[in-house]
């Protein structure tokens, strides 16, 4: 009797605190942002009340796949503005963003990337970050990639 009452409360749990629905992940790509072939610009998670949507680094190139930007204010720039349309497919802004990953080739230059960063994102409540200086990008006329993770309320 008192392995039966167990498997009955375990199931109530489970079956009480699982997700709604078995299609919790999603993948999403922009038609404003260049798709690299082989790779999801995004994947969102349900999480009940909220999703969470975790970016694959953006780098500044438009839609087109041209570079946008000679210096790290520049390419910053194009890379929020990737980053924000993404975010709108999920009906979110950089506002929403939790965490970010900064890649960066002169980490000199972080003063410079602040300054545009912080017009896309939440100043009363910043995100967690990681800036990590590396010798070189995918390309080396790029200076910067910065990923994402995003938290926005289900409507």
């Amino acid at each position: 009797m008192k392995k039966i009452l167990v498997l009955a409360c375990t199931a109530t749990f489970l079956f009480s605190f699982s997700q709604k629905t078995m299609n919790s992940v999603e993948y999403k790509s922009s038609p404003k942002v260049f798709t690299i072939k082989g790779l999801s610009q995004s994947v969102s998670i349900d999480c009940g009340n909220s999703k969470m949507i975790l970016l694959s680094g953006q780098v500044p190139l438009n839609s087109e796949g041209n570079l946008v930007g000679n210096t790290i204010e520049e390419q910053t720039q194009q890379v929020f503005k990737n980053i924000e349309n993404i975010l709108k497919e999920y009906g979110g802004t950089g506002k929403d963003i939790i965490k970010l990953v900064i890649y960066t080739t002169d980490i000199k230059k972080t003063p410079d990337f602040r300054k545009v960063r912080d017009l896309h994102i939440s100043l009363q409540n910043p995100p967690v970050s990681s800036l990590v200086e590396v010798s070189k990008l995918f390309r080396d006329d790029v200076l910067i990639e910065v990923e994402a993770t995003a938290v926005i309320k289900n409507k």
